[in-house]
């Protein structure tokens, strides 16, 4: 299964160094996924990861490490459904990102997982058919 990395994980693991043990076993998983050839990345999730540097070379560089991996697509339907799932939770009184929503909507469509340090997606779990990745046993 692909599995769709939020800029929470891809933030973490671009730092230099981890700071606990918990941050090395994401780290570990991130880079696992890699080399299975299972990470998906898309636009917006690029977009997030890249706004707010303001050194050149620095920007230019993280640029250049993320080019190895393709945006996924992103089309009507995916947007679409990302507002429905908004508008769902909505109604259950949680409220999150445009781009949250988006994962959310790209994972329910394309069956992959989501995987974030981020728990909002704990609480649109409960009320939205997505899939949240866990680290595997053999790095926790």
């Amino acid at each position: 299964m692909k599995v769709l990395i939020d800029t929470t994980v891809w933030s973490l693991a671009l730092r230099k160094t981890p700071k606990n043990k918990a941050e090395e076993q994401i780290i570990k998983e991130l880079v696992e996924l890699i080399r299975e050839l299972r990470v998906v990345i898309v636009g917006p999730v690029r977009q997030e990861l890249l706004t707010g540097i303001s050194n050149e070379k620095m920007f230019n560089q993280l640029r250049q490490k993320l080019g190895a991996f393709d945006d996924a697509p992103l089309d009507t339907e995916t947007y679409e459904l990302a507002a429905e799932l908004s508008n769902r939770c909505r109604r259950h009184g949680i409220q999150g990102s445009h781009t949250d929503f988006l994962l959310c909507a790209f994972g329910v469509k394309n069956e992959c997982s989501i995987f974030t340090l981020d728990r909002d997606f704990d609480l649109y779990k409960k009320h939205l058919k997505i899939k949240l990745h866990a680290i595997r046993e053999e790095f926790s």
